[in-house]
């Protein structure tokens, strides 16, 4: 009776197919990959616990596929199609943190061979490349301006294998043209990553514009309430994604399923938090680029950022992102993050509470200081992650923090 219940269940279920994958953002972040349990019709995701799967037979799994939790699980599975249907992709590979998303990227280059990176990436991404997969793996990498497509063409070399992008980059927002990169390395038979944390699926959509690989750091804006660390890729190349599918499932950095379960369960509301995002970081901008305390402001949505017009064309918003110069020095810089009440002084972004930092202290710190020096991160900028709080608190904050300021 319960086979014969749950095959007129299903057969039900396949007569009223709604297409998933053709319909809107916030349709396919709630039901991508969230196919109602076939036993007991639960319409969310179980997490599923079990870290080894029975098999029929030796070697002869049951339908879904799972043998090991390490090389696949059901919850992730689900979370990972969630994503690759929100980036526009054929495949999603979910991993513990982003920064093991970019380890397991890495390994697509061998010693010897050469990778161009956007100048001004995350500080862990830059402490990776330099400090690990240079110096311990062999693999030469060039840090250049890529807002401009023409220094690309300058930097590669017959060993080239992969450009990396940030866009808009940590912490300086600067903005690269996908389309017009990903032309220019295609034309040299390279692949094109580009980490698409800051704008999350929603606001920005790499792939489209010919990227072959899109990663975030989960942990931001996907989950985006500051209790998962993750990270995940997306593509539509088959042979890329079995090469990283079998790295993933090698290296075994991947997530737990209760991981998995939280970042599916954020994602499904990222399209109304990165509005409010949006919204309460365009009054925040226009808020301290006329503040006679601060010097200057980057933020794509303002007409001041130089790639204003390249982010209307490339990006479907501004997003929730910040970067500000104090005017004075250190002292001035410690002084107005010490005296915020609301806003949290702490790294990470992309959370529902707005976040703050000293990227010369604490987020990049790792970055030699001449590479900051070269960059603009002085001891006067301070990175900001604006909230989804009540815009009047979060500006009232900003101000009382900015009154205590004496110059």
């Amino acid at each position: 009776m319960g086979g014969t219940f749950q095959n007129l269940t299903m057969s039900a279920h396949n007569k009223k197919h709604f297409d998933v994958l053709n319909s809107g953002f916030s349709t396919r972040a709630i039901h991508a990959g969230q196919a109602p349990d076939s036993h007991s019709g639960a319409v969310i995701v179980p997490i599923t616990l079990s870290t080894t799967f029975q098999q029929q037979s030796p070697g002869v799994t049951f339908p879904g596929g799972f043998e090991y939790g390490r090389s696949g699980n059901p919850t992730r599975e689900a979370f990972e199609a969630q994503v690759a249907a929100c980036e526009g992709a054929k495949y999603g590979l979910a991993f513990a943190s982003g920064s093991v998303a970019t380890v397991t990227i890495s390994h697509l280059v061998r010693s010897g061979e050469h990778v161009i990176s956007m100048d001004d990436v995350y500080g862990g991404t830059q402490r990776y490349f330099n400090r690990v997969a240079s110096e311990l793996m062999g693999v030469r990498f060039s840090f250049v301006d890529l807002t401009d497509p023409n220094n690309l063409t300058a930097a590669i070399t017959p060993e080239t294998k992969l450009v990396w992008i940030e866009t808009p980059t940590n912490p300086m927002l600067k903005i690269a043209d996908i389309e017009a990169i990903s032309k220019l390395a295609h034309a040299h038979n390279l692949i094109v990553v580009v980490d698409n944390t800051f704008m999350s699926p929603y606001f920005q959509s790499p792939l489209q514009y010919g990227a072959d690989i899109v990663m975030h750091s989960i942990s931001k804006y996907i989950n985006g309430h500051t209790d998962v660390i993750g990270g995940v890729i997306a593509l539509n190349d088959q042979t890329l994604y079995q090469r990283l599918k079998f790295l993933q499932n090698s290296i075994g950095g991947t997530p737990s399923p209760f991981d998995s379960y939280l970042a599916m369960r954020g994602l499904k509301t990222l399209a109304v938090r990165m509005q409010a995002h949006e919204k309460n970081a365009n009054q925040v901008a226009e808020f301290l680029e006329a503040h006679p305390k601060v010097d200057k402001v980057i933020y794509p949505g303002l007409p001041s950022h130089p790639q204003h017009e390249l982010a209307k064309r490339q990006m479907r918003g501004f997003g929730g992102m910040i970067t500000f110069f104090l005017k004075g020095d250190i002292t001035h810089s410690r002084t107005f993050l010490e005296n915020l009440r609301l806003a949290k002084l702490a790294e990470s972004l992309g959370a529902v509470e707005t976040l703050i930092e000293h990227p010369a202290l604490m987020t990049h710190a790792s970055v030699p200081p001449a590479m900051r020096a070269q960059l603009g991160i002085s001891d006067s900028l301070v990175r900001m992650s604006v909230g989804i709080e009540d815009i009047s608190d979060i500006l009232a904050d900003l101000s009382q923090a900015l009154n205590h300021v004496a110059l």
